[in-house]
């Protein structure tokens, strides 16, 4: 009788395995419809104050539910049959070594290799198979490298937008949908000046490059340019907040969120009229940045339109047309005359305003979700975030496909970038914030406990990375924001 080959024997394996899936699946499909009918017919004779169309819609909903584990079983079987093929292999090279007569060294180290290539292929096979499920986390980092060192509470909804002055005094700014914007002592945590200058949700603040000056886009269809003044108070002791470990998850009611009637922003200085407001967008004004130098600053509006202003005139300068959703974002390059917008058509544009008589625009695709934001950072790169939960960095000089993709398991929002470090923090629907490298390695994921961290969505992260106290804060739907310190040389060092 001739020998049957290893390659034949394992196509043979192969097809009865496909097989035995096939029969698995059309007995699956078969007694789906039986079990279905047996359903509804108990539920018909059963009481139930359901009108009938609504229970049919259940039933359905949940057989969904039914078919998707049994696949999830189906292919937890063959994965196990695959692990038990590769066992098998594994045994049977062990026991076929032959011929000359091999030490015990040798043996041991053939040994270890064949367990290495075997710890390999499982390790590939069950991520392959659980990629669609769940994602790998990292352990947390150590409190001493993630501190929160100060809430800021005093808004009366959810926080949009947090913002740091770029010039003396250093001060922390708050956008909210409680249709102001907060300035606060960021060693204090104490309110110092209330903007009420808009008639609808504050959705974006930003500084000045070199005046006491801020500029605020909201759901009024309106950007507002407003001076302040601000006298930093007496830094006080504050108590540690770090008591309890970021490791407990614990969930937080609605009544244990900070109660925004008894805040102190009530009785800080109001600013009450902008100097400048700039009125040419149809919608909701989502976000504005100043371009730098100051002397301009552009808009991003759900009209589908950015608009670039002179500020000392109000005047439009351009009207930037071509995404074809609602816009969600807009960013300045620090040193030079490039904004890039993110939309809901899940692209993100460069316009380039550094030739005056002309100005181009790049389309970057690689999102299949809203791009919640896109920001520059050191040199020719740019990072976006996006709802299909990944965060992508780009190098605007080959647009085509990103240099590092992040994958994350929840959708990201208005992202922000420490400069000198080239550290990534990504705010999450899910509570979380995560800070990466530029390559894509996780680095952290900040404390979130029933004491301290965010209880609801996350927002927005800024980076100031020259604040000897906070180097990052964060704002979120929970009405507060919190100042982190940062322990940068020991998180890289521990990367």
């Amino acid at each position: 009788m001739p020998i049957e080959s290893g390659s034949c024997a394992s196509a043979r394996q192969a097809k009865q395995k496909r097989k035995s899936h096939s029969l698995s699946i059309r007995r699956t499909n078969s007694s789906e419809q039986e079990r279905a009918g047996l359903q509804r017919d108990m539920l018909e004779g059963q009481d139930s104050k359901l009108p009938s169309a609504v229970r049919n819609t259940l039933l359905e909903l949940f057989g969904q539910i039914e078919r998707e584990f049994e696949n999830l079983y189906i292919e937890n079987l063959e994965l196990r049959r695959e692990i038990d093929t590769l066992n098998e292999r594994l045994a049977g090279e062990g026991q076929t070594i032959d011929g000359a007569e091999l030490s015990k060294g040798q043996l041991k180290t053939k040994a270890s290799h064949s367990t290495s290539q075997l710890s390999q292929k499982l390790k590939t096979t069950y991520k392959a198979s659980t990629s669609k499920i769940v994602s790998s986390f990292k352990t947390t980092t150590s409190r001493a490298i993630c501190q929160l060192v100060k809430e800021y509470v005093g808004h009366r909804d959810g926080i949009w937008d947090v913002s740091v002055a770029k010039t003396q005094p250093v001060v922390l700014g708050t956008a909210s949908a409680d249709h102001t914007a907060l300035l606060w002592s960021i060693e204090t945590g104490k309110c110092l000046v209330k903007y009420v200058g808009h008639v609808g949700s504050v959705n974006s603040i930003k500084f000045h490059p070199t005046e006491q000056v801020a500029l605020t886009a909201s759901g009024d269809q309106t950007a507002h340019i407003w001076r302040y003044i601000v006298q930093l108070p007496t830094p006080q002791p504050t108590a540690d907040c770090n008591q309890v470990s970021g490791e407990d998850e614990v969930e937080i009611s609605d009544k244990d969120e900070p109660d925004g009637d008894g805040d102190g922003s009530s009785d800080c200085p109001t600013v009450r009229a902008p100097l400048t407001s700039l009125k040419s967008h149809q919608g909701v004004v989502i976000a504005a940045d100043w371009l730098v130098g100051g002397k301009q600053a552009v808009t991003a509006s759900w009209d589908r339109t950015a608009n670039l202003y002179d500020v000392e005139t109000s005047e439009l300068v351009h009207s930037l047309t071509g995404h074809d959703q609602e816009l969600t974002h807009c960013c300045t390059h620090p040193t030079q005359r490039l904004v890039v917008t993110s939309s809901r058509d899940t692209t993100f544009r460069l316009w380039d305003f550094r030739d005056p008589s002309i100005h181009s625009v790049n389309v970057f695709q690689g999102h299949t979700d809203t791009v919640t934001s896109a920001v520059f950072t050191v040199g020719d790169n740019v990072v976006s975030g996006s709802d299909d939960r990944t965060v992508k960095v780009w190098d605007l000089k080959n647009m085509r496909s990103p240099i590092a993709t992040i994958r994350t398991d929840s959708a990201v929002n208005r992202i922000n970038v420490c400069v000198g470090q080239r550290i990534i923090a990504l705010p999450h629907d899910n509570r979380q914030v995560r800070l990466f490298d530029m390559s894509g390695v996780r680095l952290a994921r900040l404390p979130r406990s029933n004491r301290q961290g965010h209880r609801r969505m996350v927002c927005c992260t800024a980076w100031c990375e020259d604040h000897p106290i906070c180097n990052l804060f964060t704002c979120g739907f929970d009405r507060q924001a919190i100042g982190w310190n940062i322990n940068i040389p020991a998180l890289l060092q521990e990367k």
